[in-house]
């Protein structure tokens, strides 16, 4: 068996940085792969365990040969596991950049793309968990991108807190507001009488949701808060709320709402079924940060739907021999 030639540092250099480094033997067992052609250059063959093998630029710094003592058992050796080194076909490659993190199965920098786009996007290719990357690689002079969906985290070797950040949120599950309207669906309201709105809060609904989301050496929190409510009354109207509003009760009789409401300037009857659609939008703002200092803030937002008819107080005339009341400007309204 062939003894180690000498023991080196190896180091993928890219834009003059040393990215990431390892321990390196040239043995014989490199010379029973196949290799490219070699560059010119001071370089040396490496090869992944079970996998292909290319040349790297050597480094200069020589690690001292291990010696034994007389008498004493040989030291247990605590020379790390080589570390995963980005590689782009046989080309070294930098394992981050403002693309994003390099991953060697897919062979291009990828991103979570945000926001996601719907599930009926041909790119989900039907699923539903995962979530769709951003997967970007040079070509030539030219930057080709395209999305792709990946059921987990991808096996790139650098994590971003950021990627951490939306898996933190995966398990969240935030929920549509619960909408509460004084009067409600049920009833009919009247043309300039207050009209209360509120939301029920749940933690899912109305926060504060916290999760968490780790790899070795990096850990993420997650904080979700829905910071207002925008109310669409349709009439054109929108009213912003910056809490829950104040939920109404009987003994509040005609009273304005004290934190959230609105009036009506016309009834109902013109529009469909009667009644005004009301949406109520869900501001959600999620603050993160890491344990390597990182900070940020995601914001999302969540809807649900009801509605309001309203109508107006309509004198009538009495028949004082006993006919039949009708209204004095002969509309009957919304039946």
């Amino acid at each position: 068996m062939l003894k180690p030639l000498l023991r080196l540092v190896v180091g993928i250099l890219v834009g003059g940085l040393v990215v990431s480094s390892l321990a390196f033997a040239e043995t014989s067992s490199t010379a029973s792969k196949k290799l490219p052609p070699k560059p010119d250059g001071d370089y040396v063959p490496f090869c992944l365990p079970n996998g292909p093998c290319w040349w790297v630029l050597r480094a200069t710094m020589k690690i001292p040969e291990e010696t034994e003592a007389p008498g004493k058992k040989p030291a247990k050796s605590t020379e790390r596991t080589p570390e995963r080194v980005c590689h782009d076909g046989g080309a070294a490659r930098s394992c981050t950049s403002d693309l994003g993190n390099w991953s060697n199965s897919q062979q291009c920098y990828l991103k979570r793309l945000s926001p996601q786009p719907p599930k009926s996007d041909p790119s989900w290719q039907g699923h539903t968990d995962g979530a769709i990357w951003v997967c970007v690689r040079e070509q030539g002079t030219r930057f080709v991108t395209r999305w792709i969906w990946l059921p987990g985290r991808p096996d790139t070797v650098v994590v971003d807190p950021l990627t951490l950040v939306y898996e933190a949120i995966a398990q969240m599950h935030p929920g549509p507001p619960i909408i509460k309207t004084a009067p409600d669906a049920r009833q009919v309201g009247l043309v300039n009488m207050p009209v209360w709105l509120w939301v029920n809060k749940t933690e899912n609904t109305w926060g504060p949701i916290v999760r968490k989301a780790s790899v070795p050496g990096l850990s993420v929190t997650a904080t979700a808060q829905v910071k207002a409510i925008n109310w669409s009354m349709g009439d054109g109207q929108t009213v912003r709320c910056g809490g829950p509003g104040t939920p109404y009760d009987s003994s509040m009789g005609v009273k304005a709402s004290p934190t959230c409401g609105h009036r009506y300037a016309k009834t109902s009857r013109e529009l469909a079924n009667c009644k005004y659609p009301v949406t109520a939008t869900a501001q959600w703002e999620i603050t993160w940060q890491s344990t390597l200092g990182d900070t940020g803030q995601i914001s999302m937002t969540q809807q649900a739907s009801t509605q309001l008819r309203i109508g107006e107080a309509v004198p009538v005339l009495v028949d004082p021999d006993g006919g039949e009341v009708t209204p004095a400007d002969g509309r009957g309204g919304c039946g």
